[in-house]
């Protein structure tokens, strides 16, 4: 086997290349576009480089073959956070060969003790976490747009590797169909009403101030997390601008109080529905086959991520949010589900209103953490 660093435009080819060939015969994975992947390793388009360092490699057989790949990256605003140094890998895809995956791992941690870290945390993205992130161990369905999808068979590669899980990521699925429950009704229609209170669906032309608001509540709401780094604006404009091409202004809410930014979701469709044909491919040919399934609409919606300021987190903003949205999701009648994903088991407010609005389990995702000395466990 032989491992070989991605510098060149033939070796960054490969790289994506070996995605399409562990799941050529899976029809339910859907192909990520070359472009996004490649967006994340480019610094002019990913800031994370601004504050980190990444690099990835690809494995080829005794024929020269690829056979696997990955990626290591230090996220400086993060690594130190923790008892020892950490560092992350993702974008991982192997043979179902245990051999080869731990050679992969292996240059990956190797890489990773030269840029002084202590351990490894995976499969992660270089970038936030609505996107390539986590394990998937349960619920191997077709994705939404940005969700990782893997072979069932990684799970033991990670496991007999010496990854232990941090966190799971559970995601829940809901009937757009199916009405919520009276009590959650009953809270959003009293909420909705009450003075002072006030719900806004995005507009493109005001994205600047709406992305100042999204700021505000996301570094209010999640501050008391482990490990938080407040989301600075360069990387909310940054996911907005990705999200311009697929985004309906209409699936995206913002709750004030007494015109103080409270709570938020963003909502988007799900793209996997319009790239799924492209295997990838953001050429002339697909971008004409991504225009016709998007003028001919998707079924599915993902909720992408959700927030409330503290002080507001006992308001019942969510469920008021949730009423505006399916009031013009309805009558479009062209939805059937929205994927809400995903919510880490520790954050049990948040699991409580997927609880609340009926929603079903759909998939569980990990993220794991590999100390290089196992003695420290």
């Amino acid at each position: 086997m032989t491992v070989i660093e991605v510098k060149d435009k033939a070796s960054k080819k490969i790289f994506l290349d070996v995605a399409r060939l562990i799941y050529k015969n899976d029809p339910a994975w859907v192909c990520p576009l070359d472009v996004e992947v490649e967006a994340v390793f480019d610094p002019v388009k990913n800031n994370f480089h601004k504050h980190g360092k990444c690099t990835r490699w690809i494995l080829l057989d005794e024929q020269q073959q690829p056979i696997g790949r990955i990626a290591a990256f230090v996220n400086d605003l993060k690594a130190y956070n923790y008892e020892q140094p950490t560092g992350g890998i993702g974008f991982f895809e192997c043979i179902n060969n245990k051999a080869c995956a731990f050679k992969l791992f292996d240059t990956a941690k190797q890489w990773l003790i030269e840029q002084g870290m202590k351990a490894m945390d995976g499969p992660i993205n270089f970038g936030e976490n609505d996107s390539f992130w986590g394990l998937l161990v349960e619920g191997f369905t077709q994705p939404s747009y940005g969700m990782t999808y893997n072979p069932a068979y990684y799970q033991a590669f990670f496991e007999d590797y010496g990854f232990k899980t941090l966190y799971q990521q559970i995601t829940n699925h809901l009937d757009v169909h199916k009405p919520f429950p009276e009590r959650f009704t009953k809270i959003a229609q009293w909420v909705a009403q009450k003075p002072g209170y006030v719900f806004k669906h995005l507009k493109v032309k005001e994205i600047a101030q709406f992305a100042n608001d999204f700021a505000e509540i996301y570094n209010d709401a999640w501050q008391n997390f482990e490990n938080f780094v407040p989301i600075d604006r360069a990387t909310i404009m940054e996911s907005f601008e990705k999200m311009k091409a697929i985004m309906d202004e209409k699936l995206i809410w913002f709750a004030y109080v007494n015109n103080e930014p409270a709570s938020f979701i963003i909502i988007l469709p799900d793209a996997n529905q319009m790239i799924k044909p492209l295997n990838g491919k953001l050429n002339l040919m697909g971008k004409l086959k991504f225009l016709y399934h998007k003028w001919k609409g998707v079924s599915r919606m993902r909720a992408i991520v959700m927030g409330t300021k503290q002080k507001y987190q006992k308001h019942g903003l969510e469920s008021a949010m949730f009423i505006k949205l399916k009031e013009y999701v309805l009558p479009l009648n062209q939805y059937d589900e929205l994927e809400l994903s995903w919510v880490g088991d520790f954050n049990d407010k948040m699991l409580a209103i997927h609880e609340a609005t009926g929603a079903a389990f759909g998939k569980k995702h990990l993220t794991m953490r590999c100390l290089f000395d196992q003695s420290a466990t």
